[in-house]
C-alpha cells in the first residue's frame, strides 16, 4: 500500500482470519498468514482475491477497510483511491472492485492495470514510440504485456501464478509420497529447492507432513529436481503465454527487445532460474527488474504522485 507523499506504508500478504460464527475479523496480512493450516474449526484464514478476482465481496469490502486504518486514515476522511488490477478482469469484475473500495470508505476509486504500473514502476519509457515488455507472474495470473506510447498493444494474460505453483507442489507430495502438506509448507519448499533451470549448486530438502495412510507425522527428503517435475506445468505455461505474446506484437515493435529485452516483475518472477529459462526460449535478454516485488505499488504510487498527467492510463479512461 503507497499513500502520497510517503511512499509504501504497509506491506503484507492478501490474507484474513475470521471467526466464522461471529463473522469477526482476528487477524490480516502476516499474522493471518501464519494461521494458515493452524486454525481450529471456528477459525478461517482466507484469501478473498484468487486468480485476480474477488472471490468474497464482503471480506474483500473489510480487508480495504482495515488497509485504510492501518494506514492512518480516520473512517471520517474519504480518500482516492487507486487499486492495481489484472488487465483480464471483465467489465463486472472490474466494477466489483470499484465498488468494494467506495463501500469501504473510498470517495472516489481509480484502477490501473498492472502490467502498467509495473511498466512504470520498472522506470520503463513507456510513451515513447518504443516496444517494453513485461512479464508480472503474481499469486493468481500471469501477464505479459508489449507498452508503446502509453498503451498496451499485445496482451496476453493467463490466470496460473504462485499459488498454483504451491499447489502443485502439495499435489506431487501426496501422490509420490503419501502424505499431506499445507500451503505455507509448499511454498517454503519452492522458495528453499523450486528452480525453472537446473544449476550445479543444488541440495535437497527435508519436507515433514501427515501420512495419508496412518495419519501419523511422515518425513520426506525432496530433490530440486522433483520439484522441477512438479511445477513443469506451470512453468511451461508461463513461457508459453509469453510466447504468444510475441508472436501478437507488431514487427516494429517486436524488433526493439532485441536491445530492450524483457521485464520479468512480480515474486513468481524470483523462482530460481525462470529468467534464464524464459531467455533460453524466446532468445531474448531477460531482466529481473530492482524490486519485483514492490514494482507494481511504487508503479501506482508514480501515478497517484502525478494523477493529472498520468490518468490516461487508468482503465476505463479514453476507451480503456
Amino acid at each position: 500500500m503507497y499513500a502520497k507523499g510517503r511512499g509504501i506504508v504497509l506491506n503484507e500478504p492478501t490474507v484474513i482470519a475470521l471467526n466464522v460464527q461471529t463473522h469477526d475479523v482476528l487477524a490480516m496480512g502476516h499474522q493471518a498468514w501464519q494461521m494458515i493450516g493452524r486454525t481450529p474449526g471456528y477459525i478461517q484464514a482466507v484469501r478473498p482475491l484468487r486468480k485476480g478476482a474477488i472471490t468474497d465481496f464482503d471480506i474483500t469490502q473489510r480487508m480495504i477497510r482495515l488497509l485504510l486504518q492501518r494506514a492512518g486514515l480516520s473512517r471520517f476522511q474519504r480518500p482516492r483511491v487507486l487499486l492495481c488490477v489484472p488487465s483480464a478482469i471483465t467489465e463486472v469484475e472490474r466494477r466489483a472492485v470499484k465498488e468494494a473500495a467506495r463501500q469501504a470508505g473510498a470517495a472516489d476509486a481509480q484502477l490501473v492495470a498492472q502490467p502498467m504500473a509495473a511498466a512504470i514502476g520498472a522506470g520503463l519509457p513507456i510513451h515513447e514510440p518504443l516496444g517494453n515488455m513485461v512479464v508480472d507472474i503474481g499469486g493468481g495470473t500471469t501477464e505479459t504485456a508489449m507498452i508503446s506510447l502509453g498503451g498496451i498493444v499485445a496482451l496476453r494474460a493467463i490466470r496460473i501464478g504462485s499459488f498454483d505453483i504451491d499447489a502443485s507442489i502439495q499435489g506431487y507430495v501426496r501422490r509420490e509420497y503419501g502424505m499431506a502438506i499445507g500451503e505455507r509448507t509448499a511454498e517454503e519448499i519452492k522458495l528453499a529447492i523450486g528452480s525453472a533451470y537446473a544449476s550445479e549448486d543444488e541440495v535437497k530438502a527435508e519436507v515433514r507432513g501427515r501420512d495419508l495412510m496412518s495419519g501419523l507425522p511422515k518425513t520426506a527428503i525432496l530433490s530440486p529436481e522433483e520439484i522441477r517435475e512438479a511445477i513443469d506445468e506451470q512453468v511451461r505455461a508461463i513461457v508459453d503465454s509469453v510466447v504468444d505474446c510475441l508472436g501478437m506484437a507488431p514487427p516494429e515493435l517486436a524488433q526493439d527487445l532485441i536491445a530492450q529485452g524483457i521485464h520479468l516483475v512480480g515474486g513468481g518472477g524470483l523462482l530460481r532460474g525462470f529468467a534464464y529459462r524464459l531467455a533460453e526460449e524466446t532468445a531474448l535478454p531477460v531482466h529481473l527488474v530492482d524490486a519485483p516485488l514492490e514494482c507494481v505499488v511504487l508503479g501506482a504510487g508514480k501515478c497517484l504522485e502525478a494523477f493529472e498527467s498520468l490518468k490516461s492510463l487508468f482503465m476505463g479512461s479514453e476507451g480503456r
